[in-house]
C-alpha cells in the first residue's frame, strides 16, 4: 500500500471494504478492494481468489480494468479501475419518472452487450449482472461492468449449479435448481434492459417466495409503447422462460436495432453520423461535349472519336464499366446522380462504394431475362444486363471499402468495422457458422479492433488492424477451415519485398492475380512478376519471372494504379488512360484480339474527359469506375 494513498471509503460489500485511492506514481485515482482473508471460510477465500483470476483474463473497454493484487495486513487487496460516474442503478434512480430516450437506452445496452460478449468469449459467467454492478465514467457515457466476485470460469462442457446472484435478477432455471450456462446472464441482461426502459425492476416482491413465483411465471408489466416494437420484442425475447429461446449475444448484436449503436460506439461517442443524400445533378450550365473543364487530358481517355455535334447533356457523376465474357458495357447505376469511387469484382458478383458511403450491388437478372442488342466489339451473344441496387437497410452505416470473393462480400466501414454477407459455405463470413447471410453483418470477434483494410480471396479473407495485427479466416488451399477471425500474425514489422527495383521507392498500387502480381512505384513505373504463360506480364520475359520487370510499352508513361485478373493485367495512367495486356480471349480486355502482346489502350464509350477512380479484376472480368472532369469541385 505504500504505492497508494487512501482517500475515502466508497463502499462496503459482502466480502470487504472498497477504498478510493490515489496511485502515487501517476496521480491516478484507483479503486482498491480490501478483502480480509484470515477469518474467511474456504469458499470465501476461493471467491476472492476467483475474482483476481477472472479480472486477469479480461481486457475490454467496457469491463473494469484490473491492475494488481497483493496481501496487506492479513487482507487481499485488489487494485482496479475507478469509474467516477457512479452506478447505472444510481443513474436510473435519479431519473425519477422521466423515461430515457430509446437512443440513450441502446447506447448503454450495446456497451453492456459488448462487455458480456467479451466475458462469455473467455468461458466466464458473470452470475451477478445487475445495474448496481454496472458503472459509468465521469461523463456518464461509457459503461463498464464490474464485480466478478461470484463469477465462474467454465470448462468446455461444464455447467454451474450453485444458486447465486441478486434475487431480482436470477433466472427461472436457477429458481428450479437446474443447471445453467450463459443463458442465465442473458436473462439478467434482459432484466437490465427492462430497467433502462421502465426505470423499475422487472421482478419485485415483498418476500423471496413471492419473487420466485413471479420469476417462474414470467409475468412483468409491459414497457411503454413510446418505444419501438423492436425494442419491446427484444425485451420479451431476453426474458423468455425457456433458456433455449433466449437469443445468443451474437444474434442480439446483429439485430438492426443494435447495429447503429454498435457502429457509433466503435471509435467515438455521440450521435450517429447519418449518410448524406447522393450528390444532385449539377444545376449550372451543362458542359459542352469535349470540354475539359479546365483540364487538358490525353485523347486516350476521351473514348470513341467524336462524331456530329450533339445537344449539350450534363454528364453523369460517374460511370462503371464491366468487360469480360464478351461484354464491354457501362453498368447501370441505381440513380443517375450517383458517384462511385471504388469498385470490386468477384467471380459472380460486383460491388461499388459511392462517395457518400453507400454500397451498390450488381447482380445477374433472373434466368430467362432477355438481353439488349448486340454491342459493337462483342464476340459472343450478349448476356442480360446486370441489375443494380443499393444495399437495403444501410441507414447510419457508411461504407469506406468493399472487397469481393466467390459468392461473398466484405465491407469496411468508416469506423473501422468489418461486415460480411453472402455465402457462408467456406466460413468466409467469419460469423462462426457456415450459414448464408443476405444482409451485411458485423464480424463480432473483430469489434475490439479498428480495422484499416480488408481483402478477399476466392474462399478466404484477410483483415489488417491499426495495430498492424493480421487476421485471416475462411478455407485454405488444402481445404482446411481455420476458426473465424484466427489471428495469423501479429506483425510488429512487415518485411518488405527485397527484389530490386521495388525496394528502392514506395509503392502506389499493388495487386495479384491467379499466378502473377503487379506493382506501381511512386514514380509511376509499372512492374510485373510471376507467370507469363499468357503474356500477362506485358514483357517478352520467360514463361515465369521471379524478378520484377518493367512492363514494355509503358516506359515513359506514368501509371497510377494496376489490377490483375487470372491471365491479364489492367493499368491506369496518371491521365486516366486504360491499358490492358495478356490473354484477350472472350473480350476480357475490352478488345477482340487474342494476342498476348504489349499493352494497348482500352477505348471507353465516353464523350467527355474522365478520371478513373477505381479498377478491380477477378478471373475473367474487369470493373472500372470513372467520373467526368468538370469545373465543379469534388466534395470532401
Amino acid at each position: 500500500m505504500e504505492k497508494y494513498e487512501r482517500i475515502r471509503v466508497v463502499g462496503r460489500g459482502a466480502f470487504g471494504i472498497v477504498h478510493l485511492c490515489l496511485r502515487k506514481a501517476d496521480q491516478k485515482l484507483v479503486i482498491i478492494k480490501q478483502i480480509p482473508v484470515e477469518q474467511m471460510t474456504k469458499e470465501e477465500r476461493q471467491a476472492a481468489q476467483n475474482e483476481c483470476q477472472v479480472l486477469k483474463l479480461l481486457n475490454h473497454p467496457n469491463v473494469i480494468e484490473y491492475y494488481e493484487n497483493f496481501l496487506e495486513d492479513k487482507a487481499l487487496m485488489i487494485a482496479m479501475e475507478y469509474a467516477p460516474g457512479g452506478t447505472l442503478a444510481e443513474f436510473i434512480q435519479k431519473r425519477c419518472n422521466s423515461l430515457l430516450e430509446e437512443e440513450t437506452i441502446l447506447h448503454f445496452f450495446v456497451q453492456i452487450l459488448l462487455a458480456l460478449h467479451h466475458v462469455h468469449t473467455h468461458l466466464i459467467l458473470h452470475r451477478d449482472l445487475k445495474t448496481q454492478n454496472i458503472l459509468l465514467d465521469k461523463h456518464r457515457m461509457v459503461v463498464k461492468i464490474g464485480d466478478f466476485g461470484i463469477s465462474k470460469i467454465l470448462s468446455s462442457k461444464s455447467k454451474a449449479y450453485t444458486v447465486v446472484g441478486t434475487p431480482c435478477y436470477i433466472s427461472p432455471e436457477l429458481c428450479e435448481g437446474k443447471p445453467y450456462n450463459q443463458k442465465s446472464d442473458i436473462w439478467a441482461l434482459g432484466c437490465v434492459l427492462y430497467e433502462l426502459a421502465s426505470l423499475k425492476r422487472a421482478f419485485e416482491a415483498a418476500n423471496l417466495p413471492a419473487l420466485v413465483l413471479k420469476i417462474m411465471s414470467g409475468t412483468f408489466a409491459p414497457i411503454s409503447d413510446r418505444y419501438s416494437p423492436e425494442l419491446r420484442q427484444l425485451v420479451l425475447s431476453l426474458l423468455s422462460l425457456e433458456p433455449a429461446q433466449r437469443p445468443p449475444l451474437s444474434h442480439i448484436m446483429a439485430q438492426p436495432l443494435c447495429i447503429r449503436a454498435l457502429l457509433n460506439l466503435h471509435t467515438d461517442l455521440g450521435s450517429v453520423r447519418m449518410r448524406r443524400a447522393e450528390k444532385p445533378l449539377a444545376t449550372g450550365p451543362p458542359m459542352a461535349p469535349g470540354s475539359t473543364g479546365g483540364r487538358t487530358t490525353s485523347g486516350r481517355c476521351r473514348g470513341v472519336p467524336r462524331g456530329p455535334a450533339r445537344p449539350a447533356i450534363p454528364p453523369p457523376l460517374s460511370s462503371v464499366y464491366v468487360w469480360g465474357g464478351g461484354l464491354s458495357v457501362p453498368l447501370r447505376l441505381p440513380m443517375l446522380n450517383t458517384e462511385v469511387v471504388q469498385v470490386a469484382a468477384g467471380r459472380t458478383q460486383k460491388a461499388g462504394v459511392t462517395r457518400s458511403g453507400r454500397l451498390i450491388l450488381w447482380e445477374a437478372p433472373p434466368l430467362g431475362a432477355g438481353g439488349g442488342p448486340l454491342l459493337p466489339g462483342a464476340v459472343e451473344q450478349q448476356q442480360p444486363q446486370f441489375i443494380s441496387r443499393f444495399l437495403e437497410g444501410q441507414s447510419g452505416v457508411t461504407i469506406k471499402h468493399v472487397a469481393c470473393g466467390d459468392l461473398f462480400t466484405a465491407c469496411l466501414t468508416d469506423r473501422g468495422i468489418i461486415m460480411t454477407f453472402g455465402s457462408g459455405s467456406n466460413g468466409c463470413l467469419g460469423h462462426g457458422s457456415l450459414n448464408d447471410i443476405s444482409q451485411p453483418t458485423i464480424v463480432e470477434a473483430l469489434l475490439g479492433y479498428e480495422m484499416v483494410q480488408v481483402a478477399c480471396g476466392a474462399s478466404h479473407v484477410l483483415a489488417l488492424s491499426t495495430e498492424r495485427e493480421l487476421f485471416a479466416w475462411g478455407r485454405g488451399d488444402g481445404g482446411e477451415e481455420p476458426a473465424p477471425h484466427q489471428q495469423v500474425e501479429e506483425a510488429l514489422s512487415f518485411t518488405p519485398l527485397g527484389s530490386a527495383p521495388l525496394d528502392r521507392e514506395p509503392l502506389l498500387s499493388v495487386d495479384l492475380g491467379t499466378a502473377h502480381s503487379a506493382a506501381v512505384t511512386a514514380s509511376g513505373d509499372c512492374y510485373t512478376f510471376g507467370s507469363n504463360q499468357h503474356g500477362q506480364l506485358g514483357t517478352i520475359a520467360r514463361r515465369v519471372s521471379r524478378v520484377p520487370c518493367q512492363v514494355q510499352g509503358l516506359q515513359g508513361i506514368k501509371i497510377a494504379m494496376v489490377a490483375c485478373g487470372d491471365a491479364f493485367t489492367v493499368a491506369i495512367g496518371a491521365e486516366s488512360e486504360v491499358y490492358s495486356w495478356g490473354k484477350g480471349a472472350r473480350g476480357r480486355l475490352g478488345r477482340r484480339d487474342e494476342d498476348a502482346g504489349l499493352p494497348r489502350p482500352v477505348q471507353l464509350d465516353e464523350m467527355h474527359p474522365y478520371t478513373v477512380t477505381s479498377v478491380s479484376c477477378c478471373h475473367g472480368n474487369t470493373l472500372l469506375a470513372i467520373r467526368p472532369v468538370t469545373d465543379e469541385p469534388v466534395p470532401p
